[in-house]
């Protein structure tokens, strides 16, 4: 596994570089000083490659980020899907065009875009920014023409595929949130006019590039390089994210079968170098020491992993969200909840496990897959919007704290380490693009394909507190006996619905579930009226599991909903019917969308900013 542990003094380095080298020209586009005498002088040994080529890692290896930084992060980067409710109305999708989505800052902390970190969480995505390309293009350069003879061809060869590595996955993400975005091939000078406001290259070339770019860079990166380094594993776990996402974008979005295998082939190929892989990997820890640990040194799941350190004033926030004195304002709802499957492989609704219908708090714990009890804190809170607390990101210890709380569990003080890439996804993503193949013409899926990934994830170890709580781990799928689920939904075989299943269980707040429901053209599952259940939380005896709900100050606002659908709300007398699925305080749904919001607006200024030049930006389709 690979580390991520970026000194203060590092990190001031990685700044400095980047404002000799790059400009900021406008709140579209960084171009570098090319009459900087650092440039000229820069570009003299391979550390010095080495080092412009690290301030990539804190951007797109985000892992919990870093001091109150949310972005991108594990749970707090990733709260706008169907998988979690809060009070009043739910969070909106953007409803016009916005007058920038640009900016001018080489930082996940995008400046200058009003609410950015809501944005990006709605889009699970970065904005129209191409600073990011631009670097790896002139990194791409200047090693071509200023390090022949300094560099082997084997060094140059590498530290080329590091630049287009990052070039090829800043495309995916940008092509996530915008689809047609323009491609820039190479480096070029202010004087380009005609490359520098070229218009949006269409989704299908930037994509073909982008898969070009990915093959390359699987041939070319080193398989090791030391700690702290892109590699060939690391790579191919991205290339594996993406590679996926584009292949299903392919099939459900344009019904486009070719290139869905193009792109879905790719996937099954790069899963499978970190598969195969000799450095081990394999699924040895539960998940909460996953998360929780101070030290992911040795884990044999983490492909890549950043580490914090307080001695180094390298620390996060996102421990300190999970443990339960801070407030969950989005918190898990019961429609994530149902799709928890219980611990005899089945759907709630014909599992022969006693209590399986049953969807209070005590009895979940015990009969569903031991990812929920790993997800969620045992006791009802009434600062999460629907009571049920996560503490995925914590360890054990955190969530039971009371007074005094230990320093690293306090403000952004949090030194626990973050999985960026695991093992736990590749598994998942292989098997999905081998069961969507399956699908188009490719192999079908066999038992042992089923063995070597979702049952190799129900087989993960389980820590004492679960085991004393009277989790097991869930039985294996089998394919001749896959639950027959009332809720599927009719467009989807039995086999990919129950692999999604898996992924919901696995990769709850990590990067994936927004991802994935526009990846899978169900972005109508944000909808309350087609999902109800996303508005609800889970079963609770109010007055006797949390009676502060139906004190006198929560009269009018305390409410429940009943099995048939009655909602009853506390009016100071009737505490002892306020039984069933709990209501968070005020909740309604957000309100009606249409399918353009699979694909962001670009904003006002980067239009004008084009016309300002005598060239035409075009808008997203819908946002006209």
């Amino acid at each position: 596994m690979k580390i991520i542990n970026i000194t203060k003094k590092a990190v001031f380095a990685f700044a400095l570089l980047s404002i000799l080298l790059i400009s900021s020209c406008s709140d579209y586009l960084d171009r570098p000083q090319l009459n900087s005498p650092d440039d000229g002088t820069y570009w003299t040994q391979e550390s010095n490659v080495r080092l412009f080529a690290n301030e990539f890692y804190t951007q797109f290896f985000v892992g919990y980020n870093s001091s109150w930084t949310l972005d991108y992060s594990h749970f707090k980067g990733y709260v706008f899907s169907d998988d979690v409710v809060s009070k009043n109305v739910q969070a909106l999708f953007e409803t016009s065009v916005p007058s920038t989505l640009g900016s001018n800052s080489n930082t996940s902390n995008t400046s200058g875009v009003p609410s950015a970190p809501a944005w990006r969480s709605q889009y699970a995505g970065p904005t129209w920014y191409f600073g990011w390309i631009r670097k790896s293009n002139l990194m791409i350069n200047r090693i071509e023409t200023r390090m022949q003879g300094i560099l082997s061809q084997e060094a140059s060869n590498h530290w080329i595929a590091v630049a287009r590595f990052f070039k090829a996955l800043d495309y995916c993400r940008l092509v996530s949130v915008f689809g047609d975005v323009p491609y820039f091939e190479q480096e070029f000078t202010t004087a380009d006019k005609d490359i520098m406001y070229k218009d949006r290259t269409p989704r299908n070339e930037v994509m073909d590039n982008v898969y070009n770019e990915f093959k390359s860079v699987l041939q070319n990166l080193r398989e090791n390089d030391g700690n702290q380094t892109l590699n060939r594993d690391v790579a191919a776990a991205f290339i594996s994210r993406w590679m996926l996402f584009e292949g299903t974008w392919q099939k459900y979005h344009n019904g486009d079968e070719t290139r869905a295998k193009k792109f879905l082939e790719f996937a099954v190929e790069a899963s499978e170098i970190v598969m195969n892989s000799n450095k081990g990997y394999a699924i040895a820890t539960d998940l909460r020491t996953l998360f929780g640990s101070d030290n992911l040194a040795g884990n044999k799941e983490c492909i890549m992993y950043r580490h914090y350190d307080a001695s180094q004033s390298i620390t996060h926030c996102i421990a300190s969200y999970n443990c339960s004195y801070e407030a969950q304002d989005l918190s898990a709802n019961l429609d994530v909840v149902r799709a928890f499957i219980c611990k005899d492989g089945n759907v709630w609704q014909s599992s022969t496990v006693t209590d399986a219908k049953k969807f209070d708090l005590a009895n979940l714990i015990k009969t569903r897959d031991p990812r929920f009890e790993a997800s969620f804190f045992d006791q009802l809170n009434e600062r999460a919007a629907a009571l049920l607390f996560t503490v995925k990101f914590v360890d054990r210890e955190g969530p039971r704290l009371t007074p005094p709380i230990p320093a690293k569990y306090y403000s952004n003080t949090n030194t626990n380490d973050a999985p960026v890439i695991r093992l736990g996804e590749i598994l998942l993503n292989w098997i999905e693009a081998k069961a969507e193949l399956a699908t188009i013409g490719g192999a079908a899926i066999t038992q042992a394909d089923i063995n070597k990934s979702v049952n190799v994830l129900r087989n993960r170890p389980l820590d004492q507190e679960a085991i004393s709580k009277g989790v097991v781990k869930t039985a294996p799928m089998n394919l001749s006996t896959l639950p027959n689920d009332p809720a599927r939904d009719a467009d989807v075989t039995q086999l990919i619905w129950e692999i999604r299943r898996e992924r919901r269980m696995e990769l709850y707040m990590e990067p994936a579930r927004l991802l994935d429901i526009k990846r899978w053209k169900k972005i109508n599952y944000m909808k309350g009226s087609v999902k109800p259940d996303i508005l609800k939380g889970i079963w609770v005896d109010i007055p006797n599991e949390i009676p502060s709900l139906v004190a006198e100050t929560k009269k009018g606002i305390t409410q429940v909903m009943k099995e048939d659908g009655t909602i009853v709300k506390f009016d100071g007398t009737n505490a002892a019917a306020m039984v069933g699925y709990y209501l968070p305080e005020g909740v309604k749904d957000r309100d009606d969308f249409t399918d353009r919001v699979y694909l962001s607006p670009v904003g006002k200024n980067q239009i004008d900013l084009y016309a300002g030049q005598g060239y035409k930006l075009t808008q997203t389709p819908g946002w006209q």
